[in-house]
């Protein structure tokens, strides 16, 4: 086993994964009618390829109408499971474990695609064919000025959408995925439950802290049911609203605890995204490990697995977190979209994987030959260009 905690295997339930490099959901907003397109089996396999120990599917919907954006992904249809089998057949091809994120996008369902706006859906993508979306969370509070009010859900549509999310679930375990992690954070659905910002409700799912948390772990609870045994269950939460009155890192401990209890299996720990100013955490100066603490927290207070997710863009200061005990997995997201491979340079920046066989093979023969060439002229194939310096620039040395 390496020294290095970063490319030490981790069993999570009844799957070992091969090191602690996970590619975060990201969303790409480009399925059609939530089906996945050619794109995506290029996007995600080069991940695949590119060494990290898990790739995650973005956030997928378990609902038409509950969707972000028109260009979401979804598992509301019996249809949409042939291209998910076949996308993680092809991840898996490449040696990597495939996980899936499960939503829905309550108070925020009607927006732009990010790299159309990001903002509420306007006259001008209507004529450019998307469809209305219709927000719902528990209370008819908009997410900001300009957007539209959602309607306030009734306790039959909480049920309903409960069973959607267990639908969800139990078509992405037969679709082949790994693991599966339900999205609880950034203001969608069952964040919003959870928040006070959000949920102003005066029946069992609202006011108290225990009402607050009463739909989401129905869903858990639900879902942990139509999962084998084996499979890992993650939760991505929202640590702390970063608002005043909102929800806390307090309530998280105790959240986490919960879950731990329905049978989640580790805490996908990132923050924010409830704003009655925005959808992002626009107001908030973000640096590199900024939700570290978040994990660190839960991982001693509630003992159970923690991931790190935030401008974690080095392998130093990946290697750092884990070495100080702060979290158990590494979810490295927008620096993967910039280098791919960026699990296989670390291998090579720690000293791994001299011989490239960590690569594809169809790689792997070519780059040792021209690592052999490089070094006969004193010359390395990471240089100062990637990771060299990095700590020192980010103020991490």
């Amino acid at each position: 086993m390496s020294s290095i905690k970063l490319f030490e295997p981790f069993d999570l339930r009844g799957l070992r994964l091969k090191n602690r490099i996970v590619v975060s959901p990201m969303g790409t907003y480009c399925s059609e009618e939530g089906n996945l397109i050619p794109f995506h089996f290029t996007h995600y396999g080069k991940f695949a390829m590119g060494g990290a120990a898990l790739v995650m599917l973005e956030q997928t919907f378990v609902t038409k109408a509950g969707r972000v954006t028109n260009g979401d992904p979804g598992l509301w249809s019996e249809a949409q499971m042939e291209t998910m089998a076949a996308l993680v057949g092809h991840m898996k091809s490449f040696g990597a474990r495939t996980g899936i994120q499960i939503s829905s996008g309550g108070r925020k369902a009607g927006q732009q695609r990010a790299h159309h706006g990001n903002g509420a859906l306007t006259d001008r993508d209507f004529a450019a064919g998307d469809e209305p979306l219709y927000p719902m969370g528990p209370s008819a509070i908009p997410l900001s000025d300009g957007w539209q009010t959602p309607r306030a859900m009734s306790v039959g549509e909480i049920e309903g959408m409960r069973n959607a999310f267990v639908a969800a679930v139990r078509r992405a375990v037969l679709a082949g995925f790994d693991v599966v992690e339900i999205h609880m954070a950034h203001g969608y659905l069952l964040q919003s439950f959870l928040s006070p910002l959000a949920n102003q409700r005066g029946d069992a799912y609202g006011g108290t802290l225990e009402n607050r948390m009463r739909f989401p772990l129905e869903v858990v609870r639900g879902a942990r049911k139509v999962m084998p045994d084996a499979m890992p269950l993650m939760v991505r939460i929202s640590a702390t609203d970063w608002i005043e009155g909102g929800w806390t890192m307090e309530d998280s401990i105790v959240l986490s605890a919960a879950l731990k209890a329905e049978g989640v299996d580790l805490i996908d720990c990132s923050s924010g995204g409830n704003m009655r100013t925005g959808a992002t955490n626009s107001n908030l100066a973000r640096g590199p490990g900024y939700q570290v603490p978040f994990a660190a927290r839960i991982r001693r207070e509630v003992g159970m697995p923690t991931a790190a997710v935030g401008m974690i863009r080095t392998p130093d200061y990946a290697e750092r977190i884990l070495q100080e005990g702060d979290a158990d997995l590494i979810f490295v997201g927008r620096q993967m979209l910039f280098n791919p491979f960026w699990a296989h340079h670390a291998a090579q920046h720690f000293g791994l994987d001299a011989g490239f066989s960590d690569w594809p093979e169809q790689y792997g023969w070519w780059l040792e030959k021209w690592a052999r060439s490089l070094s006969a002229n004193g010359e390395s194939p990471l240089g100062p260009e990637n990771f060299t310096g990095f700590e020192e620039r980010l103020g991490l040395g």
